[in-house]
């Protein structure tokens, strides 16, 4: 298969594309910075786009029969107006392009797989959150809506379209772990807030293997939760990687200090509660290499664990 990825270069990105090139499938490019493109992905074909200016160039699209959506700046930093403009911007925006340009073809691709996240549901304390579940109100509620109502309108030009509201990933080199093991192998981690809210989580390694998964996956259109079936509050997941690191785990980090130093981010991200569930994962028969949270830290950072 032909497919096109956007955000290659991503945390995510990286993780995926070694996979496709690996099944066999040939990969197209869309990138910011296609110098750098090209060297980290020297066997795909790469095409310079911005993400916001302007539509990406029709000829990255020939013989294209799936696209990965990847693309948007990362919230977890403190958000200010010109920040939260750029977060919108690179995720509806850019998707907004991105299908605008497939409307302009005579041939198109199949399916489309766009990234999203378990922000859209806001803050939800204990209630269970399945794809079925309203979204919520906040910044990234509204974001969400947006960002998918954006890809969502791809289905009016004939793509199926699948829409992955991740969790928190934990992986190599990036995402939540990047930025918590430096802490807690120090020995100061802990909880933050009151650590009852729910941390929805999910090991990269099922994220990639969920998105491959959607590209044939024919029953998937439309939301899908991308979080292991494993609910855990904040406090159950602090404790589970001090445990697995062999570091104490007796701090708290204060509510009232994390919207002091982060802001409305800390808000909407580090307090907030959303407890979700995989149901349309589980359905199309996906199978979670780490559905339990100590089987992922383990794997990880701990002692090697077969899944």
């Amino acid at each position: 298969m032909k497919i096109l990825i956007t955000g290659a270069t991503g945390f995510v990105g990286r993780a995926l594309w070694p996979i496709l090139l690996e099944a066999g499938h040939s990969l197209v490019v869309l990138a910011r910075d296609a110098s750098r493109a090209r060297a980290s992905i020297p066997a795909a074909t790469v095409h310079e786009w911005n993400g916001v200016i302007g539509l990406p160039p029709a000829e990255a699209f020939e013989g294209v029969e799936a696209i990965i959506n990847l693309i948007g700046e990362s919230v977890a930093q403190r958000w200010n107006p010109e920040r939260k403009r750029r977060f919108r911007d690179s995720r509806v925006l850019a998707t907004r392009a991105l299908v605008e340009r497939l409307g302009t073809l005579t041939e198109r691709p199949r399916i489309l797989i766009s990234m999203a996240g378990v922000g859209i549901y806001g803050d939800r304390k204990d209630e269970v959150l399945t794809e079925k579940s309203v979204a919520g109100t906040g910044f990234l509620a509204t974001l969400g809506k947006e960002w998918e109502a954006a890809a969502s309108s791809a289905r009016d030009l004939g793509l199926r379209v699948v829409i992955l509201r991740s969790g928190a990933v934990l992986g190599e080199g990036g995402g939540i772990m990047g930025k918590l093991l430096p802490v807690f192998r120090l020995g100061l981690g802990g909880k933050f807030g009151s650590g009852e809210q729910h941390l929805p989580w999910i090991h990269l390694v099922d994220l990639t293997r969920l998105i491959v998964h959607s590209l044939t996956a024919s029953d998937l259109d439309g939301p899908v939760n991308a979080v292991a079936p494993e609910p855990v509050t904040n406090a159950e997941f602090v404790r589970a990687l001090a445990k697995t690191l062999h570091r104490p785990c007796a701090m708290t980090v204060p509510a009232v200090a994390l919207r002091l130093t982060m802001g409305e981010m800390a808000e909407e991200v580090l307090l907030s509660s959303q407890n979700v569930s995989p149901v349309r994962a589980l359905e199309s028969q996906f199978e979670f290499r780490f559905s339990l949270l100590n089987a992922a830290l383990a794997n990880l950072v701990g002692e090697p664990h077969s899944a």
